[in-house]
């Protein structure tokens, strides 16, 4: 198996991230834009895509800040993570993703996580 690497990427998001927070923490909100389904029990997050499920642990959570995720199946070392940056002075919102791909899958991912944000920006209304 070959070695991910960490990788970050930025999105300006034109929303207050109290909002924003929903669509990244909430089963009904990441359904919206991230998943066709997605169900949580017991810190476990069940996201289902064209029928296929994938679960993740919730790693950490801070309200209107950062959720953080690792897959079930994957090393323990490697999450993604969505965190809500806010500029102190112009109180311009963002999302990081931080994620983990093998060199040979890392501009695919980083595809995907684009088209995700676009979503996630036309169902804010952003």
């Amino acid at each position: 198996m070959s070695e991910k690497k960490k990788f970050t990427m930025e999105y300006e998001i034109k929303s207050s991230p109290r909002i924003l927070y929903s669509f990244l923490s909430e089963s009904n909100g990441l359904t919206q834009w991230f998943a066709d389904d997605v169900t949580v029990r017991d810190q476990v997050y069940t996201f289902t895509w064209d029928d296929e499920q994938q679960k993740a642990k919730l790693l950490l959570l801070k309200e209107n800040k950062l959720v953080k995720f690792r897959w079930v199946d994957d090393e323990p070392q490697y999450y993604f993570e969505m965190e809500i940056l806010q500029d102190e002075l112009t109180n311009d919102v963002a999302l990081g993703i931080t994620d983990f791909a093998t060199e040979d899958t890392i501009d695919e991912r980083k595809l995907i996580w684009d088209n995700q944000i676009e979503y996630l920006i036309s169902v804010l209304g952003a």
